[in-house]
């Protein structure tokens, strides 16, 4: 499959479960910070599948994921939940990519 329309799919999917993970939350502007949050994951896994960084998938998606999952953490103040998801998702989409 292209790697283009890969890292789409990888970004859809990991954006759309990220989007379902926030709805019991309770969040002033809901509605912006789940695009915000989407439009994020959705990059992490189209980087992932698009980008060239010699090291090994998974640690390509770990690092993609802790990298563009920082500054939200750091704006927002809640490190734990967002750079959790943005890694383990990153590595995830980099093992299932690197297959």
């Amino acid at each position: 499959m292209d790697k283009l329309l890969t890292g789409a799919i990888a970004g859809l999917i990991f954006g759309v479960i990220d989007v379902l993970l926030m709805i019991p939350l309770s969040i002033n502007d809901k509605s912006t910070a789940m695009i915000g949050s989407f439009v994020n994951r959705f990059a992490i896994g189209f980087l992932i599948a698009n980008t060239n960084i010699p090291v090994s998938p998974w640690l390509k998606g770990l690092l993609i994921g802790l990298l563009l999952s920082l500054p939200d953490a750091i704006i927002t103040k809640t490190y734990a939940p967002i750079l959790g998801v943005g890694i383990v998702g990153g590595i995830i989409i980099g093992f299932v990519v690197g297959k």
